[in-house]
């Protein structure tokens, strides 16, 4: 089953740096199933984001990307998934980014 890997990045991405390598184990990334992000992702169009650089602004994940999450979009996210028991995982990573006031990567499949 393909997955998803999401992790809190320690620095802010940088402006003119292109993210395009596939490198969850450099960010200690969680791991969800497609199947349970293919379930949200329609609801997540409706949320900010940006896809391999902060100069591509975009709604949504880049499902078969790399998607930047600013801090100022994670309360949206975590109002999608929060009741849902099988993203706990994912909800308490993007919580403690909101606490933390920093941004997460989303490796897509």
């Amino acid at each position: 089953m393909p997955r998803h890997e999401f992790a809190m990045m320690p620095f802010a991405p940088r402006y003119g740096k292109r993210y395009d390598k596939y490198e969850p184990q450099k960010y200690s990334c969680i791991s969800i199933e497609d199947e349970y992000i293919e379930h949200i992702a329609v609801e997540l169009q409706s949320v900010d984001f940006y896809w391999h650089t902060l100069s591509v602004k975009g709604k949504g994940l880049a499902y078969w990307g790399i998607t930047l999450i600013p801090p100022s979009s994670l309360k949206d996210f975590i109002k999608i998934i929060e009741k849902d028991p099988v993203l706990s995982e994912l909800t308490e990573l993007l919580e403690k980014a909101l606490d933390e006031n920093k941004w997460v990567i989303h490796f897509g499949i």
